[in-house]
């Protein structure tokens, strides 16, 4: 079962999973998708053909253009956009109004449980990887490594965090440790860092 307010304007192309919940304003272009499980908060604006895994949180007021992908458990912070146009140009050379066919929209992909902090706009075509985490405010323009912790405008990496979105401590010869959980992490080189599984 879905929890879609009464004032989201939802297309009937759009797919929602189970459980997932749709809250005031917020708008579905046509064939979005939404997995299960996944909450999108008041007057977000989900563009045509975007695609939303399981278990994502979308927050207040974010932007999420065409065709955006999020895998599993992204978290959208409040008032963050994400673009699709490299080239923004709202005429033609000789003046006359762009239409859909004067651009091709290019996207902003988002792996498994990456986060992406209140008001970051990040700047297509760029990805962002999995349980990366960009800064409140930052302003993304280069792909983002897996655990990176990005900041800045433009972002750059300030740090490793956890799965668990806690700042790594450095303990020597590129090992790192979460504080929070005790998982173990092994620096490949300066844009790699590896889960040191069991």
């Amino acid at each position: 079962m879905s929890g879609i307010q009464e004032s989201a304007e939802i297309a009937s192309s759009a797919i929602i999973g189970f459980g997932s919940r749709v809250w005031h304003f917020s708008y579905l272009g046509e064939n979005c998708k939404v997995g299960a499980n996944v909450s999108i908060g008041r007057n977000v604006f989900v563009g045509e053909g975007v695609l939303i895994g399981d278990n994502c949180k979308i927050q207040n007021s974010a932007l999420l253009y065409t065709p955006a992908l999020l895998e599993a458990g992204v978290f959208i912070g409040p008032g963050a956009i994400l673009t699709n146009d490299e080239y923004p140009r709202a005429v033609n050379p000789n003046g006359s109004q762009k239409t859909p066919s004067d651009w091709s929209p290019v996207g902003v992909t988002i792996r498994e449980g990456a986060s992406i902090g209140a008001g970051s706009i990040c700047v297509a075509p760029v990805e962002i990887g999995s349980w990366a985490l960009v800064a409140a405010g930052s302003v993304v323009t280069a792909n983002v490594p897996s655990f990176a912790l990005v900041a800045g405008v433009p972002a750059k990496r300030i740090n490793w965090v956890s799965k668990a979105g806690f700042p790594l401590k450095f303990v020597g010869n590129g090992n790192y440790i979460c504080v929070k959980t005790g998982l173990r992490y092994f620096e490949h080189d300066s844009d790699t860092l590896k889960e040191i599984l069991e």
